[in-house]
């Protein structure tokens, strides 16, 4: 018998404020306050950050409030705490002069 095994540990994030980035563009944030082994998530005070209607790649600064909401697992594509982190550079990325 095999045991169902998370693709995350989610579990140091419980109660704590998280970051989903969906497939397709949309992105939520709000508390972390349940997942299972699906990687599907509640989320709790969860806000939307609404897309850009010119341009829906981009986000604008425009939030949509959901309250709680259940996030379904085979939709998530990124998962990170809100606080914690911080931008890197692209080590991959060609400076001035440089060709790739």
């Amino acid at each position: 018998m095999s045991r169902n095994v998370p693709i995350l540990d989610l579990s140091p994030h419980i109660g704590s404020g998280v970051c989903v980035k969906f497939h397709g563009g949309r992105e939520v944030t709000g508390i972390l306050r349940g997942w299972d082994t699906l990687m599907n998530m509640v989320l709790d005070d969860s806000v939307e950050t609404m897309r850009d209607p010119e341009d829906p790649y981009n986000l604008s600064d425009k939030k949509r409030t959901l309250g709680l909401s259940v996030c379904r697992g085979t939709a998530v594509m990124a998962v990170f705490p809100t606080e914690g982190y911080a931008m890197v550079e692209n080590p991959f990325e060609a400076g001035e002069g440089e060709q790739v």
